[in-house]
């Protein structure tokens, strides 16, 4: 059992660590008497947005003496089990006569974690929970939690984000004006390197990107499932990021991977994107003129940091344009986002605001032109769209074609204004 004495010294430091933080704002809210549980990639900010709800309590009245937060990767703690749980909420009630805001960092590695969670939920208190474990999506927490926790994903930095970061804030449209310099810079460091918040301290970005995909290669991959054939899995991962815009068939993934080593089977191919997904390495994103059983076997996969994704490629220009509007249109649509491919193909697909984008790193090409345009102009016919757009690395104007207005404009401008 933990030593309270021990207990009590934590909550008092990260009482004072918590109130001492300096930070940028993240776009990220929460409604108020809600419990959330965040979920997400490693480094990708979730205990960063327990820090920021905390100095939001603080700010809107709440006591420093209110806040529980605790950190379950604490070296100190040793190995916990479930009944560790109530010893520090007791710990907590013998020190303060408030009731508690619980920020439970990292819960996971405690097994049994979620009945403690749900029965925080029942006796009303404000529970915070993050994890990088793929559990904590599962069907079987959710059942757990009865339905009394929000799950949020927390992805890496949004470009008006790292901008943030960056001291440069974009308060309306109107600053890109006066910041453009700035912005473009910036934007390039953004393209290549990624979001993800820890990052953009380091001089040695891909030095840091290496270590962090080997720690999700081996942590929450190879470890986490028990794979054994962790060869196939590094060279699924390489052709997966190789072929990040085309669509990928199990069997086609399968047939590149035993080509390259070890034979796989496609169930274990399907096993293995499974995987990844539940870690938050990709996003799928599926077909909208597929037949409904047909969806999930031939998905688009995208890399959910474009940092990561470009530790594989050797020319990476085109893949990482599209897989950083991919990145973004998922964060904000979620499940909402297709692909169209039938007779001509749609990069994206938005049916909530009926809205097709191309993507397409230059149109200096007329003949790219041409392809991106007609492709658009021929969907329109099939199904509901609104509003055409080409996104674009640096080009920007309006192309009027058959009655069709189609807006061009370049990744970094889109990321800011869309």
């Amino acid at each position: 059992m933990l030593n309270k004495d021990l207990i009590r010294e934590i909550i008092i430091e990260n009482q004072r660590f918590t109130s001492s933080i300096t930070f940028f704002e993240r776009d990220y809210s929460f409604e108020q008497e809600l419990n959330y549980v965040l979920v997400g990639l490693r480094r990708s900010g979730k205990s960063y947005l327990m820090y920021q709800q905390i100095r939001h309590l603080i700010d809107n009245g709440h006591s420093q003496d209110e806040i529980l937060y605790f950190n379950f990767e604490d070296d100190r703690l040793g190995e916990l089990d479930v009944s560790d749980l109530d010893v520090i909420k007791a710990t907590y009630e013998e020190m303060f006569d408030t009731k508690p805001i619980f920020f439970l960092d990292e819960i996971q590695i405690v097994d049994g974690w979620e009945k403690f969670a749900r029965r925080l939920a029942d006796y009303k208190y404000r529970v915070f929970i993050t994890g990088s474990n793929a559990k904590m999506l599962s069907s079987e927490i959710a059942t757990t939690l009865g339905g009394r926790y929000i799950i949020k994903e927390v992805f890496p930095l949004s470009f008006n984000e790292f901008l943030s970061a960056n001291g440069i804030e974009m308060k309306n449209k109107n600053t890109i004006w006066g910041k453009k310099k700035d912005i473009l810079k910036h934007f390039e460091t953004y393209f290549r390197f990624g979001g993800l918040p820890e990052v953009q301290k380091v001089q040695d970005k891909r030095s840091w990107l290496s270590n962090l995909y080997n720690k999700i290669f081996f942590g929450d991959l190879i470890a986490r499932y028990s794979i054994r054939n962790d060869h196939s899995l590094r060279i699924m991962a390489k052709k997966m990021a190789e072929s990040v815009k085309q669509p990928t068939s199990y069997t086609r993934i399968g047939s590149i991977v035993s080509s390259a080593g070890k034979k796989v089977s496609t169930d274990t191919v399907i096993d293995y994107v499974r995987y990844m997904c539940e870690s938050w390495l990709i996003l799928p994103i599926e077909n909208i003129c597929g037949k409904l059983a047909d969806r999930t076997k031939n998905r688009k996969y995208y890399f959910i940091d474009n940092g990561i994704l470009n530790l594989f490629l050797t020319d990476p220009n085109t893949s990482l344009l599209e897989n950083i509007v991919a990145i973004n249109l998922c964060k904000r649509f979620g499940n909402g986002v297709y692909f169209y491919k039938n007779g001509v193909e749609i990069d994206f697909y938005i049916p909530e605001s009926e809205t097709a984008i191309q993507v397409s790193y230059s149109l200096r090409d007329a003949d790219t032109e041409q392809r991106e345009t007609d492709a658009l102009i021929k969907a329109s016919k099939h199904i509901g769209i609104s509003k055409m757009i080409i996104i674009t690395k640096d080009d920007e104007s309006e192309i009027e074609r058959d009655g069709y207005v189609i807006k061009v404009i370049p990744a970094w401008k889109w990321l800011l204004v869309e």
